[in-house]
């Protein structure tokens, strides 16, 4: 291991001894902010400090076995050769894993999130291939004990979706869904088609993390244009049919957000300023990313709206992530929301491709 992570894991060593003395100092439990702040802090050292206490103690069993088989003493030397071929290779092992859980975390990833679909090219095809889609991540959000909230519904003729916005409130549900965002195209035969001849249709989705207080983000009341209109659309139970739907237009970047979820104005007015938020801080991010240079990008894509990153070929029951080159030949468990494995796929590939550009510089 090189000195400079050995430095560093000191340091989470000495700083989680240090958390430890102030969590129970009187002055630190009368501040909540400050004890909250201290006890997350040191819930996500301390794996990392148990996971470097592990380390040490294989290092020093191998470094004491090393020693016995040099000291000439026969009745230890075969429980010493025994040590040295059961430890040798795991220092490897934890260092790759300590490498891993000291890369560098989104803030987040462990916060919910909104998820935006809009059908794109392909006429009534696109609205009902968002509505697949939608569906396929209520059922992964089912799957993952999440709470769904449909804030806006536009329905489509044929049954299908214009597009749709729904929050999703549960833990790391970012962190999941992080790298979805992009173009989603679909080849299959429609319904209506005659001929048996393939179409191919896409839908754009977006994901977006929460802004844990709207406050951080600066948004001046009078850049804001605020209308109220009637609920209207299917939705069930989800959509409200009321004059309560409330729609914000944030005049300097041209964004507009609706919400139609709840009975009251108040409360729609509340979550789409937070789904406002949430867009002007996705907005930042953007804006930063393209001052970064090409060969920092992560490997899995930028994360960009018009990239295209994922194919579902019924005919062949077929899904091609074009990101990381993964084909799956289970499409009906995927469009049941059987895509955990492939969102884990791909944080792990973006997490190898960080881990490269750490080690280059």
């Amino acid at each position: 291991m090189h000195d400079s992570m050995l430095n560093k894991l000191d340091q989470l060593k000495n700083r989680i001894a240090e958390i430890e003395t102030l969590l129970v100092d009187s002055e630190t439990v009368k501040d909540i902010e400050k004890y909250t702040q201290l006890n997350k802090e040191f819930s996500e050292l301390k794996p990392i400090v148990a996971k470097f206490d592990e380390y040490k103690k294989i290092i020093k069993s191998i470094d004491d076995a090393n020693e016995i088989i040099k000291s000439g003493d026969e009745d230890l030397k075969l429980l010493a050769e025994d040590d040295l071929r059961i430890n040798i290779d795991k220092p490897e092992a934890l260092e790759q894993e300590l490498k891993f859980m000291l890369l560098p975390k989104d803030s987040a990833d462990d916060g919910s999130a909104y998820l935006e679909i809009r059908a794109g090219a392909g006429g009534d095809e696109a609205g009902i291939f968002a509505g697949d889609l939608f569906r396929m991540y209520t059922r992964l959000s089912e799957r993952e004990g999440w709470n769904l909230e449909i804030m806006d519904i536009k329905p489509s003729e044929q049954g299908g979706l214009k597009e749709v916005v729904a929050k999703l409130n549960g833990k790391s549900v970012f962190k999941v869904l992080k790298f979805e965002s992009g173009v989603h195209r679909v080849q299959r035969v429609p319904e209506t088609e005659s001929q048996g001849r393939i179409h191919t249709s896409t839908c754009t989705v977006a994901v977006l993390p929460e802004v844990e207080e709207v406050q951080d983000i600066s948004i001046d009341k009078n850049d804001l244009r605020v209308d109220t209109f009637r609920a209207s659309g299917a939705g069930g139970q989800h959509v409200n049919k009321t004059d309560s739907a409330v729609r914000l237009t944030h005049i300097p970047s041209g964004l507009v957000v609706e919400c139609q979820d709840g009975r009251s104005q108040h409360k729609n007015k509340e979550k789409a300023m937070s789904l406002l938020a949430a867009k002007l801080k996705q907005q930042e991010i953007d804006d930063q990313q393209e001052s970064i240079a090409s060969e920092r990008k992560i490997l899995v894509g930028t994360g960009d709206r018009s990239e295209k990153i994922r194919t579902y070929n019924f005919p062949q029951g077929r899904m091609t992530d074009h990101r990381i080159k993964l084909t799956q030949h289970n499409l009906d468990q995927i469009m049941d929301g059987d895509i955990k494995s492939i969102c884990d796929a791909l944080l792990a590939e973006n997490q190898l491709a960080m881990l490269s550009q750490l080690e280059s510089e």
